[in-house]
């Protein structure tokens, strides 16, 4: 791997066109958000990402109920 990569080098292999190759840019994963959400009713979203303290906290405390708590960072 070369200085200024941002990622492993790609599969070589005869099947590699078969292997998703992970979102690189905001739009990439934006766009996955929303099919996310239009497709099977799932939302994705970053603590950080919500102004609302309120919100942002329940919906933290949901999760951590539900899948443990998280580091912090």
């Amino acid at each position: 791997m070369n200085a200024g990569d941002d990622g492993p080098p790609p599969v070589r292999s005869t099947l590699a066109r078969f292997i998703a190759r992970a979102p690189r840019s905001t739009e990439e994963i934006e766009a996955l958000r929303r099919r996310a959400w239009i497709e099977q009713g799932v939302v994705v979203l970053e603590p950080d990402e919500l102004a609302d303290d309120w919100l942002r906290q329940a919906l933290t405390n949901e999760a951590a109920k539900r899948w443990g708590g998280r580091p912090r960072r």
